[in-house]
């Protein structure tokens, strides 16, 4: 299995149990909190995939560049998206009113699809068992 098929069955992986947790979470938040329930989970389950797929989506870009090259641009891409989330959650927060996102369902929301997204990677990675080359030894 070649790096970009491995790439795909991750995502595949970890999309599948974050978008049933997505919808559950909808759902519940839209029953406890009404329409802004279900807008706030609307919105995390959208920033939640966002923001792990971009680490996938990383991994595909260097997929052969060297160690130090792909640690390099996987921090960057972290605190990247760090930033870009920091910014994303301010803005939210002040241009929206509670009365039309909930920050509690979002907050709620947010964390269980990130356990689910984890899991499911987590999982896939599992299920592709990969040979990895192991270095010569110098003797």
């Amino acid at each position: 299995m070649d790096m970009s098929q491995s790439n795909r069955a991750m995502w595949r992986g970890a999309a599948l149990p974050s978008f049933i947790s997505s919808v559950i979470a909808m759902g519940v938040s839209w029953f406890v909190s009404g329409l802004s329930g279900f807008f706030g989970a609307l919105l995390a389950s959208f920033t939640v995939v966002i923001f792990f797929s971009v680490s996938l989506l990383v991994a595909r870009f260097t997929k052969d560049a060297n160690p130090i090259a792909t640690m390099a641009l996987a921090m960057f891409s972290y605190f990247t998206k760090l930033f870009i989330m920091a910014i994303f959650l301010i803005a939210v927060t002040r241009l929206t009113s509670p009365e039309s996102v909930d920050r509690r369902a979002f907050g709620v929301s947010a964390l269980v699809i990130a356990f689910a997204w984890l899991g499911g990677e987590v999982r896939a990675f599992l299920k592709l068992r990969l040979q990895l080359p192991l270095p010569e030894s110098r003797s």
